[in-house]
């Protein structure tokens, strides 16, 4: 799988926790900085949005946790589009730490949204292309075993 590094970053002395490793908050706040990499990637960014007024809501949020992250730790979060359309994206993230530690993923689904009617939106023409440029460099052949869990109790018979 191809996928965008959408950020690169360490583990911060106060995303530390009582348990000795990073906080499970702080894996989301780590998550939400690289969607905002993707977005900077997609044309989304500070001059884009004041100019037209347009941004990304995140919809829904889906974490699995799979490994500690200590301090100091270097992270990169690496991107891949499971599926878009005309003002959604369904975006994959995974967390990696040292040595190529699969740490954490996020499944979300992300959303264009026309800042001045306060609704969601079409992409504007420029960010669609964009768009489909990053689909066919980071979409999924296979969909990872985490996208589209569903979080339960399995009771034994």
């Amino acid at each position: 799988m191809n996928t965008l590094v959408a950020l690169k970053e360490h583990v911060r002395k106060e995303w530390i926790d009582y348990n000795g490793h990073m906080n499970d908050a702080d894996y989301v706040r780590a998550f939400s900085w690289a969607v905002d990499g993707f977005m900077g990637e997609m044309g989304i960014n500070d001059i884009f949005r004041e100019r037209e007024q347009y941004t990304m809501f995140t919809l829904e949020n889906h974490v699995c946790y799979l490994a500690e992250m200590n301090f100091e730790e270097p992270l990169e979060i690496h991107a891949s589009i499971l599926d878009y359309d005309a003002k959604r994206v369904h975006l994959f993230l995974e967390l990696y730490g040292d040595e190529g530690k699969r740490a954490a993923t996020s499944e979300q689904m992300l959303m264009g949204m026309d800042q001045q009617s306060g609704r969601p939106g079409p992409f504007p023409e420029e960010i669609s292309s964009k768009l489909q440029s990053l689909a066919d460099m980071y979409s999924v052949e296979t969909k990872p075993i985490e996208a589209g869990r569903v979080i339960g109790i399995k009771k034994k018979k």
